[in-house]
This record gives structure tokens, C-alpha cells and sequence, in this order.
């Protein structure tokens, strides 16, 4: 197996640290594994921090590891001034940095000559003030890989949700909602399905409206948008359900009826899966060219630098990404 490939994200957040963590975990040691950031930063919090005994090697290439060796192999991104780098504080030095660790990974990875990219978190606010101005990892990667269909994918032992919109308001989501976008975000969805061995598994659609929209009681966009889509995949045999009213679907799939929700917007998806799986919930990119996984939480300012951040979301982020990859 090629190596997995690990973004820095945000340096002055927590990342590094849940890195270097992960990397020195039971759970990964037979995991080849390359660094994607700034050596001079993980240096210095591990330094700090007291994290690992490993020793780091830079390297210029991935070729260049020899993962027999027990060392920490990091490809070089570096911070334009390391030694001013601040915890808990946005700077659009770490924003720009976490834009180019993903560009490079991406490179590699689009090579072949990484398996998968597992992100770690960086902060939107920084990554805008460095000029680059995406609303997060899912669309950075699809622009880098001129991907045009992909959703965002929330990933647990017993929940898995995908999103038909994310980073927009819930006025630009209804004004945007179409039955194109249904379809794809449900053939991804199978797409997903049958590549972790689950061919064919039924999934549900959330509705939008209380109760899915009482039969137009409650609002039309069930009836007019959703329901036909649906109507048309089942036609097909495809073996979609809905629309299901969002306040039981959730349930419904973590106790097992569906193998996934096709949710709407960010939070109809978000709050059931962060609560159910904050510290082991993976996001992925689903419709790339290759592989992304992520921790599936933020960049935590106000714990960063104090050695207390968990590690478990990345480590499985990285679990899940090779067993994708097997």
C-alpha cells in the first residue's frame, strides 16, 4: 500500500498536536504514514509538549521514506515565520499554509503516489485572510481536482450522513434546491456503499419541512423537488426511501433501518452525527479521484497548545481511509 498522506491544517490550532498523537498511537503503527506541514512547527510542539520520542525526518519526496525506520517523515510546508506562530490565534500565515499543504498532497496524491489524504482541521477565517477564499477542505479539493460532482460524507460505526448542500445559508439552500442535486448526492451516496461493502443498502432521504411537509401542509419543496426524484430513482431500482421527516430519520438510520441519510443542509446533518460521534465521526470527501478522509471537528483555539486535545477523530479518519483504500 502506498502511504496516507496527513495536512497540517491550521498550526496555531490544534493539529499538530492531534497529529503527532495519532502518529505515536498503538492504532496506527503499522500505518506507512507521511506529513504534509511545516517541520519546524511539529519540532517545536512536540518539543513543547513532550508528545513522541520518535525522531522527524524531512524529506522532499515520499519515495523517500523508509517507513522501517520508526521515524516521523514530514514533507516540508513551512510557515512564512515559524517562531511567530501563536496558539489559539488567527493568522493568515497558518491559513496560507493550510491551503499549500493541500495543494501538494494533492499533487501527490493525484501521482498515485499516496493512497489517500487525511486532513487534519484548519480554520476558514485564516484561510480567507491568507486570500484563499474557499468555504472549507470539500471545496478546496474538488477545485484542486476539477471535480464538479461530490458531497461532504459524516462517517460512524452506526451513522453515516451525506449532505446535498453545506457551507451556504438555509436561504441560499432553499433558493438552490433542484432534483439534479438530489440524484447525485444519492448515486454518490451508492458509490460510497459499495465500495465499503454494502452494495445495494437502502438509504434515506430527509425531508426539509416539519414532518417532511405534512403532504404540503407544512411547506411544498417535499412534494415538488424531492419526492418525484425519489419516485424516479425507486422506478430504476435504486433502494431509496423518502422523504422522511429529519426529526426521526436520524434514529431511524443509527438503529439500523438505513445505511445512510441523505441529509439537506450542514446542521440537519451535523448536529445528530457531532452528537452521536463528535470524538470518532470521520468527514469525507465523497466523488474524488482519490481518497479524503477527516477529523470530523475543529481547529479548538481555546484548548490549543495545552496538550489536552483528543486524537481519536484523526486516528480514525486514517483508519477509515485505509480501509477504503484495502
Amino acid at each position: 500500500m502506498q502511504p496516507i498522506g496527513i495536512t497540517m491544517g491550521d498550526a496555531s490550532g490544534i493539529s499538530p498536536e492531534i497529529i503527532l498523537k495519532a502518529l505515536d498511537a498503538d492504532a496506527l503503527k503499522n500505518t506507512p504514514l507521511v506529513i504534509f506541514g511545516c517541520f519546524e512547527t511539529f519540532v517545536a510542539q512536540n518539543e513543547l509538549m513532550q508528545i513522541t520520542k520518535r525522531q522527524f525526518s524531512r524529506i522532499d519526496d515520499v519515495k523517500e521514506a523508509d517507513f522501517q525506520s520508526g521515524k516521523i517523515f514530514i514533507i516540508d510546508v513551512p510557515l512564512e515565520q515559524p517562531a511567530g506562530l501563536q496558539f489559539g490565534k488567527v493568522q493568515a500565515q497558518c491559513g496560507d499554509a493550510a491551503y499549500r499543504c493541500i495543494e501538494k498532497a494533492t499533487h501527490f496524491a493525484l501521482k498515485k503516489q499516496i493512497s489517500a489524504i487525511a486532513t487534519a482541521p484548519l480554520n476558514k477565517e485564516a484561510l480567507h485572510l491568507a486570500g484563499h477564499m474557499y468555504a472549507g477542505h470539500t471545496e478546496l479539493l474538488a477545485e484542486l481536482t476539477n471535480t464538479r460532482d461530490y458531497a461532504m460524507l459524516l462517517y460512524t460505526d452506526k451513522l453515516r450522513v451525506i449532505h446535498v448542500t453545506t457551507h451556504i445559508s438555509l436561504r441560499q439552500m432553499l433558493d438552490r434546491l433542484n432534483p439534479e442535486r438530489q440524484e447525485i448526492v444519492v448515486e454518490i451516496a451508492e458509490r460510497f456503499l459499495d465500495k465499503i461493502g454494502e452494495k445495494n443498502a437502502p438509504i434515506a432521504v430527509a425531508g426539509i419541512n416539519p414532518h417532511a411537509g405534512e403532504n404540503g401542509l407544512f411547506g411544498r419543496e417535499e412534494l415538488d423537488v424531492i419526492a418525484p426524484v425519489i419516485e424516479g430513482l425507486k422506478n430504476k431500482g435504486h433502494n431509496v426511501h423518502g422523504p422522511q421527516p429529519p426529526d426521526t430519520v436520524f434514529l431511524q438510520a443509527y438503529e439500523g433501518k438505513y445505511a445512510m441519510v441523505v441529509a439537506q443542509y450542514h446542521d440537519q446533518g451535523h448536529i445528530p452525527l457531532k452528537l452521536l460521534g463528535f470524538h470518532s465521526g470521520v468527514n469525507i470527501t465523497a466523488g474524488l479521484p482519490f481518497i479524503r478522509t477527516s477529523a470530523d471537528h475543529g481547529t479548538a483555539f481555546d484548548i490549543a497548545g495545552k496538550n489536552i486535545a483528543k486524537c481519536e477523530s484523526i486516528i480514525e479518519s486514517i483508519k477509515l481511509a485505509e480501509k477504503l483504500i484495502n
